[in-house]
């Protein structure tokens, strides 16, 4: 017997994998095209595939999904595009956190299950701005909801690069409610501060969480656009600035914006810390994490 909820599941998680298969086969075609200066000479990049496993208390199957990484290409120094189906039982922390968010009946059934994609991009050529996007469905016997976003984290600001980037995730917003992209935008300007720099950890875009209109069907379908916005948002802004002449002064200013970005992740992304404390691969939460970075 389908249980409620049994297709939606099914739904989201086979639209996670179609925008996962998108992505990738479209930086795989990004990294054949044309590159001049130092990385010219160096061989078209290509993601290395891995399943993931969620480890449950007990050793039954919690779920999982697929980790795809590029290191070292043309034009993406790393990046990784994952995909995750995992269920379970949250533990007490996770529930506690749950239950602080609103979310009902943590205290007498804290089953769950979640499904997303989740990418992360760090550039060869310092003037082409690394990237994040995720979005995700998450389901409860007392609730559901999507949430996710994409930002854009340059180390050089490009005033026009920004405004590209916005224009695209507004396009988005706007095709379903007229509020939601000053809301959202005004989300990840709040989500993606950090704290103890005083700072934007970049030049900003969406983010939005615990969406539940309570007409699945419209979040679900604002969630796919969300995703579907991401390509043209941010290829654009890769093709255009990934033969910029660079300095020495410029990389070092690349790796000092990603130890920002590396600190964000670590110390407050919601994410990597429900990632790493309902037990899923280890690897697959910290791919975010860039391959050089430096503090000073």
């Amino acid at each position: 017997m389908t249980q409620p909820f049994d297709d939606q599941k099914a739904r989201a998680s086979a639209w996670f994998r179609e925008l996962r298969d998108r992505i990738v086969t479209a930086f795989e075609a990004l990294e054949d095209t044309q590159v001049e200066g130092p990385f010219a000479d160096l061989p078209a990049g290509r993601f290395e595939v891995s399943e993931t496993r969620r480890g449950s208390a007990d050793g039954s199957d919690a779920g999982g999904g697929l980790m795809s990484v590029m290191r070292g290409g043309r034009v993406f120094e790393k990046v990784g595009v994952n995909i995750s189906t995992v269920y379970g039982t949250l533990g007490e922390a996770a529930q506690k956190a749950m239950a602080a968010r609103g979310v009902p009946g943590m205290d007498s059934d804290p089953s769950f299950w979640a499904s997303g994609i989740s990418l992360v991009a760090h550039m060869q050529n310092p003037r082409t701005p690394a990237v994040h996007m995720n979005t995700r469905m998450f389901w409860t016997p007392h609730a559901w909801w999507f949430g996710g976003g994409a930002d854009l984290n340059p180390c050089i600001e490009n005033d026009a690069d920004t405004a590209a980037f916005h224009a695209a995730l507004k396009l988005a917003c706007d095709a379903h409610d007229p509020a939601y992209y000053d809301r959202f935008k005004a989300w990840a300007d709040e989500y993606f501060f950090v704290p103890h720099r005083g700072r934007a950890r970049g030049v900003g875009g969406i983010f939005y969480d615990d969406l539940n209109t309570g007409d699945w069907e419209a979040d679900f379908a604002f969630t796919r656009d969300v995703g579907a916005a991401f390509l043209p948002a941010f290829l654009p802004v890769t093709e255009q600035h990934r033969n910029d002449p660079y300095t020495d002064v410029d990389k070092e200013a690349q790796l000092i914006h990603r130890g920002l970005y590396a600190e964000y992740n670590l110390v407050y992304d919601r994410g990597t810390k429900f990632g790493l404390a309902t037990g899923h691969d280890a690897n697959a939460v910290l791919m975010s994490l860039p391959p050089e970075a430096k503090w000073t």
